[in-house]
């Protein structure tokens, strides 16, 4: 038997890769690494945290305390492994490691250094003895929410678009994540987008489980917003869908961001979806606008039994990511 396992199944360790002097975090490379930091720390509160980066002496001396952190130098493109990190399943009780072919979303942006991480961390022996299978298919681990029994939730704009895999049928999809995932199922959102996203919609920014049978979703309440009729529609969507028990989902909604801007006026992509469920917290991205409150109250009231974390990432949105985006959870 094979399994995607839920986000929040107990966690080894979260991969994350630190912004650098090469990358194009380097206009300004201090305030990049402020929340870079600040998820870091978060995580750390009760899961290991593999931090890669272009120096471990310079990024370790930035903690105040590096407790169930390690620092791994490592050359890369950017910092969003999420999309290049590690796809963890587990086989007949068995972890096992997929490294997907990794294309910068379509061949954006350059992404030879990211494609390469996979396979030089487990070469080094950081994943010990944990089989690794690499695997010619594009596949963003952003791209796919798991509800730990054999459901995926993914949107139709990212995994068939032209770009990626040149423009796989839905049914020609469902096979390949049936055969690297142990998919039983595939739910397809058909609409939702955010405005400045490079991603083509993944799923972790517009909807995600937070259990087996419950979906956070992104839901847009001004008519007068780009978003609206989009998202309308996806809650549409998601209020047909059923679990594997035939029952309706439990939908909680996060309030839309207020709409922020670069410095040239266009709108940036961001998002509450792009939280990150780790093994003693909820950590979820803040903006500085009048939902982050909302925002708050509403996974404090669901993730009772946990510590719910915020760090600011309005620096992470003007490189078009945000917190999910820029970690990888590696499961027992």
């Amino acid at each position: 038997m094979k399994i995607l396992p839920a986000e929040w199944h107990k966690q080894r360790a979260v991969l994350m890769a630190f912004p650098h002097k090469n990358s194009d975090w380097n206009s300004n490379l201090k305030s990049a690494l402020v929340p870079f930091i600040r998820i870091a720390q978060a995580i750390a509160y009760k899961t290991s945290v593999y931090i890669i980066c272009d120096s471990r002496q310079e990024i370790s001396s930035l903690f105040c305390s590096t407790r169930n952190m390690s620092f791994i130098e490592l050359p890369t493109n950017d910092t969003w492994i999420r999309d290049f990190g590690y796809i963890s399943i587990v086989e007949n009780n068995e972890l096992k490691l997929l490294d997907f072919k990794f294309d910068a979303w379509g061949g954006k942006f350059e992404s030879a250094l990211d494609n390469e991480v996979n396979r030089v961390l487990h070469k080094k022996g950081y994943m010990g003895i944990t089989p690794l299978n690499s695997i010619d298919f594009v596949l963003e681990g952003g791209a796919i929410e798991s509800d730990g029994l054999g459901t995926i939730l993914t949107t139709t704009s990212c995994l068939c678009n032209k770009n990626r895999n040149g423009g796989l049928s839905k049914d020609e999809v469902e096979k390949k994540l049936k055969e690297y995932l142990g998919a039983k199922r595939v739910l397809w959102l058909d609409y939702g987008y955010l405005a400045g996203d490079d991603t083509d919609s993944h799923v972790d920014t517009l909807a995600r489980f937070v259990s087996k049978d419950t979906i956070m979703y992104v839901e847009c309440s001004d008519v007068d917003d780009e978003h609206y009729m989009e998202l309308q529609k996806m809650k549409e969507q998601l209020e047909g869908f059923r679990t594997i028990e035939n029952k309706k989902y439990n939908l909680i909604s996060l309030p839309m961001v207020s709409a922020k801007f670069d410095d040239k006026m266009s709108r940036l992509p961001a998002t509450y979806a792009n939280f990150l469920i780790t093994n003693g917290a909820l950590v979820y991205p803040t903006y500085s606008v009048k939902e982050d409150k909302l925002a708050h109250k509403i996974f404090k009231d669901f993730f009772v039994d946990k510590e719910i974390i915020p760090v600011e990432c309005s620096r992470l949105i003007e490189e078009g990511g945000s917190l999910h985006c820029s970690t990888m959870q590696i499961p027992f």
